[in-house]
């Protein structure tokens, strides 16, 4: 199968290509000129330069596909570089989704995020509008919501590595966010880490199984873990201990509200904020559905750090 991949040199994106070639499907990728380095299996994928934002490159892309994915998703914004949640996230799908109606592809999988919905942040409002107009165009759509990934990131942004270089590496003691302002259980919040090849391996399925049409899926791993115990994991995996202090997320975000603008300040207030939400599936038998197992998070998994 062809399969016209939006987002593809990204950390997910590198994982789902490798998934694809593996599985015997032809990936064709839309990349921004200058991004070729990036494209895994470059071999045997098909490559279309463009932006998301050019109609016709995606519709270049699209042509001869018999499905599409789109991956593009950001954390941080740089309006002045164009770079937005409403562009990428949201006008980015609607883009899409009209070039797939205009060359005739009937297959959409979205990966959106666990947790989003309509009166959350930029970024949470921003996938949600994007699955509401996938499930509204009459394509055969699949939804992927998956909590915070980790996994091998061959040189990309990922969740672990991430923390590693911003808080274990740091000279500074790990903060445990806290609401109020009393420490009570400082750092409890809790995530729920999926393997990125279990992300990739879900998305694959999909485009050979029917019933994965018109589902929604929220991939979550089989763990519940408080931010410390995940701190604390991903400081062993890397040879580390590290001091940990209660610090109220009040005071964070204060100045995040000053610096947050400044892509050298290490979090933003909305990240902040969909943190300390945790991030769990409240419905975690997705992995179930799909007939899959998914990895736990331990220092065994993390040998990447």
């Amino acid at each position: 199968m062809k399969v016209a991949v939006i987002g593809a040199t990204g950390f997910v994106g590198y994982h789902i290509t490798q998934q694809l070639v593996t599985a015997g499907h032809v990936p064709r990728l839309l990349v921004r000129p200058g991004s070729e380095d990036k494209v895994a299996r470059a071999d045997i994928c098909e490559i279309v330069h463009g932006e998301v934002d050019d109609q016709k490159a995606l519709e270049t892309c699209l042509t001869g596909a018999e499905a599409v994915i789109y991956l593009i998703g950001i954390l941080r914004e740089e309006p002045s570089k164009g770079v937005t949640f409403e562009a990428l996230q949201h006008q980015g799908v609607l883009a899409t989704i009209a070039a797939a109606k205009t060359t005739g592809v009937e297959r959409f999988l979205l990966m959106s995020a666990n947790g989003v919905h309509a009166d959350g942040t930029a970024y949470q409002r921003t996938k949600y509008a994007a699955e509401m107009a996938l499930k509204a165009s009459a394509l055969r759509w699949s939804i992927f919501r998956p909590s915070v990934i980790f996994g091998d990131p061959h040189g990309r942004m990922e969740f672990c590595s991430q923390l590693k270089r911003d808080i274990i590496d740091s000279p500074m003691p790990a903060p445990l966010f806290y609401d109020g302002v009393l420490p009570h259980n400082a750092g409890s919040f809790e995530l729920a880490p999926v393997s990125v090849s279990d992300v990739a391996n879900a998305f694959v399925l999909a485009l050979s199984e029917p019933r994965t049409e018109s589902q929604t899926y929220s991939l979550c791993g089989p763990q519940r873990l408080s931010w410390k115990d995940i701190l604390r994991t991903i400081a062993a995996a890397s040879g580390k201990k590290k001091l940990m202090v209660p610090a109220p997320a009040m005071a964070i975000k204060a100045t995040a509200a000053l610096f947050d603008r400044f892509a050298w300040f290490p979090i933003s207030r909305d990240q902040i904020k969909m943190l300390m939400e945790g991030n769990v599936c409240s419905e975690n038998d997705s992995f179930a559905r799909l007939g899959l197992t998914p990895t736990s998070f331990g220092i065994d998994q993390l040998d990447y750090l």
